[in-house]
């Protein structure tokens, strides 16, 4: 089986088509003994920050969905651990969440772009074995490609 780790990317196969996972790419987070979290990186929202009432005052910016798991709530990476602060380094630069204000501020003073942050509406999330079990089944191909990757 193929090495997960926080950093790695999911590919999901052609056993996962006709299903909410198809042609996804999934940016892992988090990967512990409690289980697995991450975040579709490829399929946008449909909708931009600024179409949220909360956000009407941001400039446009777009959503990604980034799972079925809490779609109540936003999550995001991003690569301005200069401008947003509390975030935890994932892999090559790339860290997830941190200060959910400055990342909207930075948004507002164009401070970052695409290219530094991306939002996501709802994560992935396997309970420990759970991924595993998939990606024997053939479910998954694990990538290990550099961590900016998630920004293409």
């Amino acid at each position: 089986m193929q090495q997960i780790q926080e950093g790695s990317f999911l590919k999901a196969t052609t056993l996962l088509n006709e299903t909410i996972f198809e042609d996804t790419t999934i940016f892992i987070t988090e990967y512990n003994d409690k289980g697995t979290v991450g975040c579709i990186v490829n399929k946008a929202f449909g909708r931009s920050i600024n179409e949220l009432s909360e956000f009407a005052y941001v400039p446009e910016f777009p959503l990604y969905n980034g799972g079925p798991v809490a779609t109540e709530y936003l999550f995001f990476i991003h690569q301005a651990p200069g401008i947003i602060a509390g975030g935890k380094m994932v892999k090559d630069g790339v860290y997830v969440s941190g200060s959910f204000k400055q990342a909207i501020e930075a948004l507002c003073k164009k401070q970052v772009d695409e290219n530094d942050l991306k939002i996501f509406v709802g994560y992935c999330g396997w309970d420990s074995g759970q991924l595993e079990g998939e990606i024997e089944e053939g479910s998954w191909e694990v990538i290990n490609e550099s961590a900016v990757f998630a920004f293409e």
